[in-house]
């Protein structure tokens, strides 16, 4: 399907390239950053001029802003949710997410016309690299930031790796040599954080009496005679010696394994992690998915461009930057984490819930669903919804539910994309993590319909 798809993706570059002017419009996040600076890369590389524009969410308004565009648009990571809404806008899309509605020409790039998942098998910056890659071989120097996409929407979480296209696109990246990929521990931090916080932090899997405690993980460590500092300053996972990686992870396996959490549980602990060649060691940038959480960073505290060009190559000032906004966004992340954990989740029907009103950012709602989604505080047998106010006559609502229900028949992004529009407003997204707009005021009425939605698709 990738060499049909490739086809494709020659005539959305061919038509970028003969309108020679382009709007690129695209999402706040860490994929859609990392999309709009190919883009805006593989232009300027082409001789095209252009300039990128950054929305929340695409709907009516933001589509009518750009009526009046001259420009040839280029939605990078949406688009797809929203056909519907753009006729008369000469436009192409490289998007991911679930369509809704129909458009089967050129214009299109979307991997579900292809048998692909979004969810899974590629993102929003691996299509706009497909693009980039047909408008000049050369743009294969940036398969790194498609990974940091990737990583950004957590493709690889269901099979510890990348799978479909994403993987194709991790080969390109090594025949260039700006992707490394190999087995390792798949905790988040193994280039940045202290080696005690790399398990202290660890929620995929959960490590029982380890997760959330940091003394009991230092002394984890001690007992197995690695040295958690070196001098005054501590040590990260990847300064360790090979052999005590593998005596760390096998000690892992067997405290899952003693605690009943099984075989699977275990596995999850390895798998392929994804290095960007280029960068520094021990950086934030190094491994894709801790770029992925910069770039989310900036975005989502209305500094997308910090994050453009941090992927351009700002490491100076623009990097700087981000890092500031890092600290910020993690602060905002603990604040609302323990927001909810002190107010409680509460149920309606098959759904856990809460709601961040104006205490909890719009940006980041579905991150803290997310994250609490995967703690031990709550029961993973259905979606968890959050909802947080988005002006003043809106909210956001944000909901994410284990990959395994998918199985069962779950699709948030239909569900969220149902129940809003019952209610005048918008949804959609992916099966495991979707978000909707609604009126204010109308969060039970959407809990409900959200509910219904969801029973019907398990029945």
């Amino acid at each position: 399907m990738l060499d049909s798809a490739l086809k494709q993706a020659k005539k959305i570059a061919d038509g970028i390239v003969d309108a020679g002017s382009v709007e690129v419009v695209t999402h706040i996040d860490a994929d859609g950053i990392a999309a709009g600076a190919i883009a805006m890369r593989c232009m300027e590389r082409a001789g095209v001029d252009g300039n990128i524009r950054y929305v929340k969410q695409l709907d009516e308004m933001a589509i009518e802003e750009l009526r009046d565009s001259e420009r040839l648009i280029w939605f990078t990571d949406l688009g797809s949710g929203m056909l519907s809404s753009l006729d008369g806008l000469d436009y192409v899309i490289t998007d991911h997410h679930t369509p809704a509605g129909h458009d089967a020409s050129w214009r299109h790039f979307n991997p579900y016309r292809y048998g692909v998942s979004g969810e899974r098998m590629v993102s929003g910056a691996g299509l706009t690299f497909l693009v980039a890659l047909a408008m000049d071989e050369r743009n294969s120097d940036m398969a790194d930031l498609a990974m940091v996409g990737a990583a950004g929407d957590v493709q690889d979480a269901a099979a510890c790796r990348h799978t479909g296209w994403n993987s194709a696109i991790a080969d390109m990246g090594e025949k260039a040599g700006v992707v490394s990929r190999y087995s390792d521990l798949r905790a988040f931090g193994r280039q940045t954080r202290p080696l005690y916080k790399l398990l202290q932090y660890a929620d995929d899997p959960m490590l029982p009496g380890l997760t959330g405690r940091a003394g009991a993980c230092r002394a984890f460590l001690q007992n197995l005679d690695i040295p958690v500092k070196e001098g005054r300053r501590w040590k990260k996972w990847m300064e360790l010696e090979p052999a005590e990686k593998r005596h760390i992870i096998s000690s892992l396996v067997s405290l899952l394994i003693s605690r009943g959490f099984g075989h699977h549980r275990a596995g999850r602990l390895v798998g392929e992690v994804y290095e960007l060649s280029r960068e520094t060691e021990g950086t934030q940038l190094r491994d894709a998915r801790e770029y992925a959480t910069l770039l989310n960073a900036t975005a989502r505290y209305g500094h997308a461009d910090v994050g453009l060009q941090v992927c351009l190559g700002d490491r100076d000032e623009g990097l700087r930057a981000a890092y500031d906004l890092l600290q910020q966004h993690r602060r905002c992340i603990a604040h609302g984490i323990r927001y909810v954990k002190r107010e409680g989740l509460r149920e309606y029907g098959g759904l856990h819930y809460f709601n961040g009103g104006s205490t909890i950012r719009d940006t980041v709602v579905g991150i803290i669903a997310g994250m609490l989604l995967h703690s031990s505080s709550i029961k993973n047998s259905g979606p968890l919804v959050g909802f947080a106010m988005k002006n003043g006559s809106e909210v956001k609502a944000s909901a994410r539910v284990a990959s395994s229900m998918t199985d069962r028949g779950i699709d948030l992004a239909s569900a969220m994309q149902h129940a809003a529009r019952q209610l005048g407003g918008i949804g959609g997204g992916h099966p495991v993590a979707a978000g909707a707009t609604i009126p204010r005021g109308e969060e039970e009425s959407f809990l409900a319909l959200l509910d219904r939605e969801v029973q019907n698709q398990l029945a």
